[in-house]
């Protein structure tokens, strides 16, 4: 348990990037499932504001599921949440134009 203990605080204070290279901002804290024991999310603080067009404009924090990470070492590689977010940002843009029309 101890050996556990280690390995997730040493996630705490690295950041974290997409797998296409944008900075996401830095880990805060971590989310587990005491009944599995298993990491399910990582509170991700100091966020790139200007990648996630807009949409954390006033949060201070986000929870990226564990099941985004992608590699974890120096940094760690989340996939690319943040063009996904943009994509998505994007086609609600397009979609309220074309209905204003």
């Amino acid at each position: 348990m101890d050996a556990t203990r280690a390995e997730i605080g040493t996630l705490i204070g690295q950041e974290v990037y997409s797998t296409s290279g944008t900075f996401v901002g830095e880990i805060e804290d971590v989310r587990l499932d005491l009944d599995t024991e298993f990491v399910t999310g990582l509170a991700v603080g100091g966020l790139n504001r200007e990648a996630l067009s807009g949409r954390a404009r006033n949060a201070t924090g986000v929870i990226v599921p564990f099941r985004w990470v992608r590699s974890v070492g120096d940094i760690v590689l989340v996939n690319d949440v943040i063009e996904r977010l943009r994509d998505t940002d994007e086609n609600a843009e397009s979609e309220a134009t074309a209905q204003s029309r």
